[in-house]
């Protein structure tokens, strides 16, 4: 009731919920898979197994194709049957019975949580832009996704920037489905690195400063799932003329909140306390960022597996580094 009653301010960063916590309550396990849905036989047959799932540590890793029988001497008919002999096995070891190819083996492995299931399905995501977009641009460009604006994925942003991408040309930075934090600044700042000097002993170039920040050409994707902070870094990027802008217009919500703690620690109230103005003086609040470039990842698109945005701001960057 507070949330739909809020929901007239037309505001961000407000809201109330409700959290609720029960430890008896269902907690299904995962393998780290990707079932393949279009199997019609006994037991569940796994399409895919993404890196570091539990599937393949030890002896004999498992791969696509496979047959899942048992789990636990438990026999597995369809996948109903699969989700509930994992319910509250997150962390305990437990025995598949396993086929391929007319072979039946047994394999005890460590179920994983939801959410580290989750976190290897955001690594799978990332590695497959990456190799995109090294794909696309034939290895001329970079790839980084900006995950949250926190301080952990700004040490990864860092990490990848001036690793494994320092001898890249140009860099996509990616900040799709990031909800905000606090990072604007620094993701601004980082990415802005105009050189200014040229180290050259005995007439060979071989580095430039600043050393500590990327001072090569970047493009920067948006979407609409831009929240918070999220939209202030875009904002950033193109107020200061870093780079282009690739993706959907990020909705304006650029304001600091504190999500407040009621009586009953069940119930949460946000409550939007800063704001913040554009260089004219008008509140980036409900201020729609637009990109210079809108591309829309349509349904049909996504469903085959193809990303519309990422292509066009592989193609933008090269023109800007060719």
């Amino acid at each position: 009731m507070l949330s739909e009653m809020l929901g007239e301010l037309n505001a961000s960063h407000t809201g109330s919920g409700y959290r609720h916590r029960d430890s008896e309550g269902d907690n299904t396990a995962a393998l780290g898979i990707f079932l393949d849905w279009n199997y019609n036989g006994e037991g569940v047959r796994i399409q895919e197994v993404m890196d570091k799932s539990p599937l393949v540590k030890g002896d004999k890793q498992v791969e696509g194709g496979t047959i899942i029988t048992a789990i636990n001497g438990n026999s597995i008919i369809d996948e109903s049957d699969f989700y509930k002999n994992l319910n509250h096995m997150a962390g305990k070891t437990i025995l598949l019975t396993l086929e391929k190819d007319g072979n039946h083996y047994e394999k005890p492995v460590e179920a994983i949580s939801s959410g580290a299931d989750n976190n290897l399905r955001y690594e799978r995501w990332v590695k497959k832009n990456r190799e995109r977009v090294d794909k696309l641009s034939n290895g001329k460009l970079g790839y980084v996704h900006v995950r949250g604006m926190n301080s952990a994925s700004f040490r990864e942003v860092y990490s990848e920037t001036l690793g494994r991408h320092i001898d890249k040309e140009g860099l996509v930075i990616d900040t799709r489905f990031n909800g905000g934090g606090w990072l604007h600044d620094d993701l601004a700042t980082f990415f802005m690195g105009d050189p200014y000097v040229t180290y050259s002993p005995r007439g060979q170039d071989f580095g430039k400063e600043p050393i500590a920040k990327w001072n090569k050409p970047s493009i920067l994707l948006v979407s609409e799932s831009n929240y918070s902070d999220a939209h202030a870094f875009p904002y950033a990027y193109q107020t200061l003329k870093i780079g282009k802008i690739v993706g959907m217009p990020v909705p304006g919500t650029m304001t600091a909140v504190w999500w407040e703690t009621q009586i009953d620690p069940t119930i949460y109230f946000g409550i939007p306390q800063v704001g913040a103005k554009d260089r004219s003086g008008n509140y980036l609040e409900n201020q729609q960022l637009e990109p210079d470039i809108q591309v829309n990842n349509d349904y049909e698109s996504a469903l085959m597996d193809q990303d519309k945005q990422l292509q066009r701001a592989v193609k933008e960057l090269l023109t800007d580094v060719e």
